[in-house]
């Protein structure tokens, strides 16, 4: 068995173990999440994403099951790592990459969470307009974010296969970045979601049988001996379809800072399990953050010219520790911008 699997396996029984935590401490009686318990949560939740963090600085090579010299420098030059080694001097070099090997997790980690925030605006939409009674948001983030760590699995791996046969696919996700980025500055009012004529619920009707109103927690219901889904299963749906969406954003952004496709998913799938807790710390206060929409349009408009100037960039030296402060920066300011400066007449949906 390969380091990489095993290493893989480790992480994903942790990843179950946390999940599973989650479900029976926090959804043995559907209930509304309270800010402590979310500050708890989202707490821990980082908690373990730097946790993680100083172990790549540790173990990282561990990943890769590197030994000697001549395998770091191919896992080196296999994922682009910038870093310069010394073949001289082994450990050295084993601890340069490690620390380097840290440092785009948690860039990555950054801005995977960071693009997140944008997530949570859709879903407070989504929850909103199909009337969905707060103490059932957990139980749909729980669910939604389990399938969303299987779909994010397929994605990544899928990219970095194609990375490593077509290089020119990076141009490509470079410009769509930048794309996004510009239509996201320019948008203008909040997005309007209608419950019946969602694509995922007219698609869905095609498929299912619908109940037409909540049974409480259940997602499916049996009447008659026939069996439906609920509106809450379609939410979870939508839930679904919406990070789908956000990945096709995401995915590609952490891939500007490293092509380690094992780098990529640990920093995407930690950020998405501290998803669920800053929806709960942030849901009702996120509306005034206005300007932290324009602050990630800047970012993955940012992270696209990256993309696309990557070849120049390293020739004047700009490295992964440099994204991570331009990033941290965007995010910063954007903040800051949004409690000096407030939005008149704001109000609360």
């Amino acid at each position: 068995m390969s380091s990489e699997l095993l290493f893989s396996l480790g992480f994903l029984l942790f990843i179950v173990l946390v999940l599973a935590l989650d479900l029976g401490l926090f959804s043995k009686k559907e209930h509304v999440i309270s800010l402590k318990q979310a500050g708890i949560m989202s707490v821990i939740m980082v908690g373990l994403a730097i946790g993680f963090y100083f172990l790549l600085l540790t173990e990282g090579h561990q990943l890769h099951g590197i030994r000697d010299f001549a395998h770091l420098q191919e896992i080196v030059t296999k994922h682009q790592h910038h870093i310069t080694l010394n073949a001289n001097d082994f450990q050295a070099s084993l601890s340069t990459y490690r620390q380097n090997l840290g440092l785009e997790f948690l860039t990555g980690y950054v801005i995977e969470y960071a693009l997140s925030v944008d997530n949570i605006f859709v879903i407070v939409l989504i929850f909103s307009a199909f009337a969905v009674e707060e103490k059932y948001y957990h139980r749909v983030l729980f669910w939604g974010i389990l399938g969303a760590i299987i779909m994010r699995f397929i994605f990544i791996f899928v990219g970095a296969a194609l990375i490593a046969k077509f290089a020119w696919i990076l141009y490509l996700f470079g410009a769509f970045l930048v794309f996004t980025g510009i239509k996201m500055f320019f948008s203008k009012g909040e997005e309007k979601i209608d419950p019946e004529n969602h694509p995922v619920v007219k698609w869905a009707s095609k498929i299912f049988s619908i109940h037409p109103k909540y049974e409480g927690k259940n997602f499916f219901v049996t009447i008659n001996h026939k069996r439906f889904v609920t509106p809450l299963f379609l939410v979870l749906l939508i839930v679904e379809f919406t990070d789908l969406l956000f990945a096709v954003d995401s995915i590609p952004a952490i891939f500007a800072v490293t092509k380690d496709p094992y780098i990529v998913f640990f920093s995407n799938i930690f950020a998405i399990m501290g998803l669920r807790s800053m929806f709960f710390l942030l849901v009702n206060i996120i509306h005034k953050f206005h300007y932290l929409k324009a602050g990630l349009a800047v970012l993955l408009a940012f992270i696209g010219v990256k993309m696309l100037g990557h070849v120049y960039l390293e020739k004047l030296g700009f490295t992964t520790q440099h994204s991570l402060i331009v990033i941290l920066s965007i995010l910063v300011i954007s903040i800051v911008a949004s409690l000096v400066f407030p939005k008149k007449n704001a109000t609360h949906q």
